[in-house]
């Protein structure tokens, strides 16, 4: 039995192939699975001089960041050891301050 991938679009189940592309009947969504895959691949996390990050790097904040819910406030200079990329290319987990948090990637500077 073939495996059919999930819908991009909605995320949807039944899916079938029409000879040229996927369909999806949920959201009437139409993909190639091979330009899907390499959409995917080409999203890079890059830091603010566009400069590829991976899982491990020790990044430096760029300027000061105000913690949404907090009055805490993350400090120009202030380095970040071993993040770790997420699902988006716009954003790494790190521990602050002994607190994990998501960064913007815009707002870092490798090394």
């Amino acid at each position: 039995m073939n495996e059919y991938p999930l819908c991009p679009e909605c995320g949807g189940p039944h899916i079938y192939f029409d000879g040229t592309t996927y369909v999806c009947p949920d959201c009437s969504s139409e993909f190639d699975v091979e330009a899907l895959a390499a959409s995917t691949a080409a999203q890079v996390c890059k830091d603010s001089n566009g400069t590829p990050l991976a899982d491990g790097d020790a990044v430096t904040v760029i300027k000061d960041l105000k913690v949404r819910g907090s009055s805490m406030v993350i400090k120009q200079g202030t380095k970040v050891k071993s993040i770790r990329l997420t699902d988006s290319p716009d954003e790494v987990e790190g521990k602050v301050d002994g607190s994990v948090m998501v960064l913007r990637a815009e707002f870092l500077k490798k090394g």
